[in-house]
């Protein structure tokens, strides 16, 4: 009888010992926030994905992504300037911390900067995406987040860039850049219209509603000089099916005058695209949340992550459809757009 009890407990103990690490392999889970579905902000999450992949954390198996796109339906009554998407990231901040997730991504600037103090708050650790100027989504620096969170920014030297357009374009005076209250495109306005003068040119702005028409604002534009247009980082020109580039691009073919794109995203019309490749600066948030899930660092003390060379674009056919030339030293260091 004694044997028979003591075979029972062995027998107990060994499919115990089998079953507990099953059980103790919890799945780690993600909690995603961004406003707007993009596909510069999708290339930025897979770039994400892909890193975690990499560190064996699969989706199906041992980890579990819970994605919320805020999408701009919300605004459609010009809710964006008053509360409308800003209680909407603010609820989600909400919901995400009681969903108590291991680790949190936010993807673009208003995601980033109305939710993390809740996320933090909450002793969740945040990593963000897709950010222009840190210091716009409440970093203390271009280099450092503050305490609880971390990430990657788009951020460009600037004054690099506008050094680069000189040279591809040497008789552009006036760059005209047309933008939405979209935190990362006003910021980047205001980057462009500080370092344009240091090589002889001047940016002319005009903040417009994410449902307006861009070509009234173009012909602005032209009116006052521009004899180039630049596309900043904002949201808005990725919107209805990039309906503001396809009017950039009617635009540019009719005036000839030249669409430079600061943002790597499809921009039909642009000859010449400079700036931080959204797969990149995911990729490299992707290395950081690794960092904080697997080897528990603390985010504060992770660097923001930039790109550290700006890549440059060309795109050949726009350049016969305008019959424009560039630079042999413009073309020695850009790459075909795809």
């Amino acid at each position: 009888m004694k044997r028979g009890i003591l075979f029972l407990v062995c027998v107990g103990i060994f499919v115990v010992g089998i079953c507990l690490p099953c059980s103790a392999e919890e799945k780690i889970k993600v909690e995603v926030l961004q406003v707007t579905g993009i596909e510069p902000f999708q290339k930025s999450y897979l770039g994400f994905v892909r890193e975690l992949e990499k560190a064996g954390y699969v989706q199906g198996k041992n980890l579990v992504i819970n994605r919320t796109i805020i999408d701009f339906d919300v605004e459609k009554g010009g809710l964006w300037k008053k509360v409308g998407v800003l209680m909407k990231i603010k609820s989600e901040a909400s919901r995400i911390v009681s969903a108590k997730p291991d680790l949190v991504l936010t993807i673009g600037t208003p995601a980033t900067k109305y939710a993390k103090d809740k996320v933090i708050a909450a002793g969740i650790p945040l990593v963000f995406s897709a950010v222009a100027i840190p210091q716009a989504a409440g970093c203390k620096s271009l280099t450092e987040a503050g305490p609880g969170f971390t990430g990657a920014t788009l951020y460009m030297n600037m004054k690099d860039a506008v050094k680069i357009i000189r040279l591809a374009f040497p008789k552009v005076k006036v760059i005209g850049m047309a933008h939405s209250d979209d935190e990362n495109a006003v910021a980047h306005v205001q980057e462009a219209k500080k370092y344009a003068p240091s090589v002889g040119m001047t940016v002319i702005s005009k903040e417009i509603s994410k449902n307006d028409r861009i070509t009234p604002t173009l012909v602005e534009f032209q009116k006052q000089g521009a004899d180039a247009i630049a596309v900043p980082l904002d949201t808005y020109y990725g919107l209805r099916d990039y309906e503001a580039c396809r009017e950039l691009n009617t635009f540019s073919g009719t005036t000839k005058i030249p669409v430079i794109s600061f943002a790597l995203m499809k921009v039909p019309g642009a000859i010449l695209y400079v700036g931080s490749d959204f797969g990149v600066i995911g990729s490299l948030s992707g290395q950081q949340a690794v960092k904080i899930l697997k080897d528990g660092v603390k985010p504060g003390t992770l660097p923001i992550l930039k790109q550290e060379e700006l890549k440059v674009l060309v795109d050949t056919k726009q350049l016969k459809t305008l019959n424009y030339q560039l630079p042999m030293e413009i073309l020695q260091i850009a790459k075909a757009v795809e």
